[in-house]
């Protein structure tokens, strides 16, 4: 556990010193939802009523915009090799990168969203319900991304490849998560089914995301 802590720390800070994580995806996830009062004008029931959608729209696209590295950097410098040969099993290696890259990308997001939510006219009782859907459901865009992220480790312009594995997996989540937060908003009954089937999400892919990436990196660096 001390190798995992250490990599743990080492990729939070490589994130932070980058300027990849934390500070990028936070004003990213600021500028996407900014925008979209101009884009559909001063309505502020119609803002109050997609106002949930675009903050989760914003948390995922916030959340693509490092996966790309997630891999790719270490690939570059050759110390991709020496995790991968490691005696860290490779899951737990890529296990403690995709909860440092939560770390500094998913939970910013959590501290910028009610001011963001206030800005988009959301109900103020009903940005509890809503951070509590986005604080189960962010970690899931990441370790669904792990497996993106690791197809296209080895492929010039893997960015690109990425979205396009990544954001049709990525459905159910916003789904769910964009319904919570709905129900929450408006509120009415089934908060609760619509959550507890996030959660599920979640920890399915919590379980199956660094199985799936380890299997990818595997077959795509022999």
């Amino acid at each position: 556990m001390n190798a995992f802590w250490a990599l743990l720390i080492r990729d939070m800070r490589i994130a932070l010193r980058a300027g990849g994580g934390a500070l990028i995806g936070a004003v990213f996830f600021l500028i996407v939802v900014v925008t979209v009062p101009f884009a559909v004008g001063p309505d502020l029931k119609l803002l109050g009523r997609i106002g949930p959608a675009v903050l989760w729209l914003g948390a995922l696209l916030a959340s693509l915009l490092a996966l790309d590295r997630l891999f790719a950097a270490d690939h570059e410098d050759g110390s991709l090799d020496i995790l991968m040969t490691g005696e860290l099993p490779l899951e737990l290696t890529i296990l403690a990168k995709a909860v440092a890259h939560w770390l500094t990308t998913g939970v910013p997001l959590l501290f910028v969203a009610p001011l963001l939510g206030l800005m988009l006219d959301i109900d103020p009782a009903a940005m509890g319900p809503l951070l509590a859907a986005l604080s189960v459901g962010t970690p899931a865009l990441t370790f669904i991304g792990l497996v993106g992220a690791a197809l296209s480790v080895s492929l010039r312009r893997g960015g690109l490849l990425l979205a396009v594995i990544v954001l049709p997996l990525t459905i159910p989540i916003l789904v769910f998560g964009v319904s919570a937060s709905d129900l929450a908003s408006a509120a009415r009954a089934g908060f609760g089914p619509a959550f507890t089937i996030l959660c599920a999400l979640s920890l399915a892919s919590l379980v199956l995301g660094p199985f799936a990436a380890a299997a990818a990196l595997r077959h795509g660096l022999d």
